[in-house]
């Protein structure tokens, strides 16, 4: 079921998030700042037309903001944490392959250190690294529309901490 209040809050939440005022959100969509503002108050939703180039902007989905932040009834993909440990691998892979100074591999890797706030390279050098890596990437992704069981984070992510972390943000984003 469809709350616009909840969407109403997440929409403000990653606006804040992506550093935006309700203006410049306004302006990037062509739209009023009221027009923001009440989404944000709940007291209407944005017209369908903008909903994509809305959650673009806001790097969501358009399920994720009609569902408030989570999008429990459709997700893009299932995902795993092997899968994510592998992908991260495969970019130290890259790596291997073609140098640290290489263009491609300092593409992928400042470009991952921006969105994901943390070093990758820390990630390939300790083991827990790797699985606080792995834990943001999953968050990102089940953000992104993406879907991983509880069970499996709890049994394959070792180091405590960001395996707590992660599971209560997959609660928040209404993961069961």
């Amino acid at each position: 079921m469809l709350d616009i209040t909840k969407t109403g809050i997440y929409i403000q939440t990653l606006r804040k998030s992506a550093g935006l005022t309700q203006g410049e959100l306004a302006g990037r969509l062509g739209i009023t700042a009221q027009s923001v503002s009440n989404w944000e108050r709940g007291e209407s939703l944005p017209d369908t037309v903008l909903l994509p180039e809305l959650a673009l902007i806001l790097e969501t989905s358009v399920d994720a903001l009609l569902g408030g932040g989570s999008c429990s009834w459709i997700y893009r993909r299932r995902i795993t944490v092997e899968s994510m440990k592998e992908a991260v691998l495969c970019i130290k892979k890259i790596r291997e392959l073609l140098s640290e100074e290489h263009f491609i591999y300092c593409a992928i890797r400042d470009a991952l250190d921006l969105r994901m706030n943390s070093s990758i390279e820390e990630a390939f050098s300790d083991v827990r690294a790797l699985d606080a890596y792995v834990c943001e990437a999953i968050i990102e992704s089940v953000q992104h529309g993406d879907y991983i069981d509880l069970t499996d984070i709890k049994k394959n992510i070792r180091a405590d901490k960001p395996r707590e972390i992660t599971l209560e943000k997959m609660k928040e984003l209404g993961i069961k």
